[in-house]
């Protein structure tokens, strides 16, 4: 790929873009005969063997130094059109499952730029500190990709890097992220845990260590009955969730939505950054801090709409700030009013007695 001008270039220096397990080179996915060349290669070894949705990492992409007057693309300098880099490689691959018949193409992509939507990407957010700074963090982040007109986005539940999956500490971030993921436009647990195994071997993929487990039932009985209860509302919300996804494509209208886009008339509603709706009818104002830190939280109730309380059924008038108490088994969720008596049985696995 190199003879052939299909790697990013420097205008000086040797041409090592990334080093990991030694010296490497990316793509430059703005080459449309890169392109073509990487997608007859996925044809042939991936495609062709029945896969045909892809997880593409290092989008950004993540250069070792960061010395972006250096880098040059075929379109250009990295100071000049860097930011197409994820556009392009979500593109590579939208083109070439198009190309094989493939209508409905989503690929799970680390970055993207604006347009991106075009092309399927489903962007995470990256490899994010396992920290309730960063979880407040990705609501920002997931709220500002959804005006950005890219709908489909998640998390690494939990954060990617540090998370312990025997501290006390770390299983309750990551319930609270796994609470708050459940009304993210993609629920997805992923992260390097630890402690991590040691290396298999000295060569390839095998001199790296592997991480703890990931999945729910790791985190010890307390976290993964809650779990399993969020688990169960997001299947139980899942005509919702496809309705609001539906309003995405033809409208759109963001998943995740700040509470001014819904309640533009209200001028509190343009103030408050860390509650938002998921679609239409429903207002989620996660727990973003520790239990050391707080036990409750304040909850804004937009005016000209009155709401429910999800989890006790307790109706309540609207254009009021409440004084939530939490505790580690549920994260405050309102639901509109006259919306509640189709969406009430979803929440029923959460539901307390006033």
């Amino acid at each position: 790929m190199n003879e052939k001008g299909y790697l990013v270039g420097t205008d000086r220096g040797v041409p090592i873009t990334m080093t990991f397990q030694g010296n490497n080179g990316f793509v430059d996915f703005t080459n449309p005969d890169a392109q073509k060349y990487v997608w007859h290669l996925i044809k042939k070894n991936y495609y062709d063997n029945g896969v045909d949705f892809f997880w593409l990492d290092e989008a950004e992409p993540e250069f070792t130094v960061y010395d972006f007057d250096n880098y040059r693309y075929e379109k250009g300098s990295v100071l000049q059109v860097g930011n197409r880099y994820p556009l392009d490689y979500s593109k590579t691959f939208y083109d070439g499952l198009k190309s094989e018949g493939k209508t409905e193409i989503v690929n799970l992509v680390r970055s993207a730029w604006a347009g991106s939507q075009r092309y399927g990407a489903l962007v995470w957010s990256g490899d994010i500190d396992s920290s309730f700074r960063s979880m407040r963090d990705q609501l920002a982040i997931g709220l500002n990709m959804g005006m950005a007109g890219i709908p489909w986005w998640t998390t690494d539940i939990g954060g990617f890097h540090g998370g312990v999956d025997t501290s006390p500490d770390f299983r309750e971030l990551v319930t609270r992220w796994l609470q708050f993921a459940t009304f993210c436009p993609v629920m997805r647990m992923h992260g390097d845990r630890e402690p991590h195994t040691l290396p298999l071997s000295n060569e390839g993929g095998g001199k790296m260590p592997a991480g703890a487990g990931t999945e729910p039932w790791n985190y010890g009985e307390d976290a993964y009955q809650i779990m399993v209860r969020y688990m169960n509302l997001r299947e139980q919300l899942r005509d919702y969730t496809r309705q609001t996804m539906k309003q995405a494509h033809e409208n759109g209208d963001p998943v995740m939505r700040t509470l001014f886009y819904n309640f533009p008339e209200d001028p509190r509603a343009w103030k408050i950054e860390d509650e938002f709706m998921f679609g239409d009818s429903i207002l989620v104002a996660p727990v973003l801090y520790a239990k050391t830190d707080s036990t409750s939280r304040q909850v804004y109730l937009p005016a000209n709409q009155d709401w429910v309380d999800a989890i006790t059924g307790k109706a309540l008038d609207c254009g009021q700030t409440l004084d939530y108490q939490v505790d580690i088994n549920n994260i405050p969720i309102f639901v509109k009013a006259a919306d509640y008596p189709q969406l009430k049985d979803a929440f029923k696995d959460l539901t307390v007695s006033n």
